[in-house]
């Protein structure tokens, strides 16, 4: 469209074409236009960003005359006509060019003016059946200039020579969108139930964490307070020594026993958490040999003997005939025997009574250690071998320990290729059963 002043067009002057010396004819190569200019538009507009549009270019007769892909498109995302203004419907109109009738002959065409937009039935009135009409509206937009538009050809917009068909490779965009939903749904879902299960699992651990403290709280407690029992009696027996009250020879080594006895208990406990804390480390080395089993029994109950007397137990023994030796470290499982051995005289409810027995099979040599104390509960079995672990009875009852006997027992045992296992029952006894492999 060009402005053309108001005034101009008042001036009555008529309009003429000038005259025509020849023609000018171009000719398009369609290889060019579909291979050259048509393949590089498709990339740049159609292509990329994750988005890939299937394009197919028609001709008025619904010909295809430039696709991307193969077969006809099931749906249209969206139209648009091309080359929608033919070169012989433009006129050029300068500011020199006067005043334009309402109604004006160039050639066979017939131009139509009206300050708003021409009717279709305007034009049919106007129009004889052979004129090829372009209808031209002048519409004054605000305080400027005229504007001048075609719009359009014989009473009717004109459409586009091609017609360009787009769809999206999905299938339609509304598929499309509904699958990029969808998949930002689940998406977001996931990081949802991931947060979810990171918020839980942060939880459990920070329970678990504070349980262990706990455990270990208790357990610096508890091996507190027996330390300080043969200390406290060390201290006593050897400051009444030093002090001159003992005179007597008798009483002198009856003295020299107690700190013995005390010292050596406080040996014992000191070996027993360096063990643990050797074995936790990975750092604990097992000196594997041929052993006698019955040899580091009788060897455990020895050392355990002085308590055993001091507490009036009676021990029995049952060892099996011809009884196979093992590979294994002669010293750690007379550690771990001793550790039930002293389990059974610690819970004992006053059923003085301990019986040791072994049985071979299966390649296996059977290791128990039953006694008649107190028992363990059903939800107390679950938690015994754990490091810390001692029940609530037991504290309340103010048992001496620190929760690691049965812990380390299990380690060595499970160092050896083994496995231990308990049957027990509150005021029935416990039975602690150790399986060793003959050879690891």
């Amino acid at each position: 469209t060009r402005e053309i002043d108001t005034q101009k067009l008042n001036t009555k002057s008529q309009f003429k074409l000038p005259e025509k010396y020849g023609y000018l004819i171009v000719v398009l190569d369609e290889k060019v236009i579909k291979d050259g200019i048509l393949n590089s538009l498709v990339k740049k507009y159609f292509t990329g960003d994750g988005n890939n549009y299937k394009v197919s270019i028609n001709n008025s007769n619904n010909q295809i005359v430039f696709q991307t892909h193969d077969g006809k498109l099931t749906s249209k995302d969206s139209t648009a006509k091309l080359f929608n203004l033919k070169p012989n419907n433009l006129f050029s109109f300068s500011k020199e060019i006067g005043n334009l009738n309402s109604d004006t002959q160039i050639g066979e065409k017939k131009i139509i003016f009206s300050q708003s937009r021409t009717s279709t039935s305007e034009i049919s009135e106007t129009k004889n059946k052979n004129e090829e009409v372009v209808s031209i509206n002048i519409n004054k937009i605000g305080e400027g200039k005229p504007r001048i538009a075609v719009f359009e050809e014989n009473g009717k917009p004109f459409e586009g020579i091609w017609t360009l068909n787009v769809q999206h490779e999905s299938g339609s965009l509304e598929i499309f969108i509904a699958n990029t939903r969808r998949r930002n749904l689940l998406i977001s879902f996931g990081i949802l139930s991931l947060l979810a299960v990171s918020i839980i699992l942060i939880f459990f651990s920070s329970q678990k964490a504070k349980l262990l403290a706990q455990k270990q709280m208790d357990f610096v407690s508890s091996v507190s307070h027996e330390f300080r029992t043969p200390l406290a009696v060390i201290y006593s027996a050897s400051e009444n020594l030093s002090d001159g009250v003992i005179n007597e020879q008798e009483k002198m080594g009856h003295y020299g026993n107690l700190i013995k006895r005390e010292g050596k208990k406080l040996s014992g406990m000191v070996e027993q958490i360096l063990e643990f804390a050797g074995a936790n480390s990975g750092k604990q080395k097992y000196d594997f040999r041929e052993v006698s089993v019955e040899k580091f029994i009788n060897e455990a109950v020895a050392g355990c003997q002085p308590l055993i007397d001091e507490k009036g137990f009676v021990v029995e023994k049952e060892f099996a005939d011809n009884l196979p030796k093992i590979n294994a470290d002669e010293k750690a499982l007379t550690l771990a025997i001793q550790n039930l051995i002293n389990n059974s005289l610690k819970y004992s409810n006053g059923n003085k009574w301990l019986k040791i027995s072994t049985q071979s099979g299966d390649g296996n040599v059977k290791i128990t250690v039953a006694d008649k104390g107190i028992g363990i509960s059903a939800k107390d079995k679950k938690h015994i071998f754990e490091p810390f672990y001692r029940s609530k009875n037991v504290v309340d009852e103010q048992i001496s320990g620190n929760g690691l006997g049965l812990s380390l027992v299990k380690q060595i045992i499970e160092a050896h290729g083994g496995k231990i296992l308990v049957e027990s029952e509150i005021g029935s006894g416990s039975k602690f059963i150790v399986h060793l492999p003959l050879n690891i």
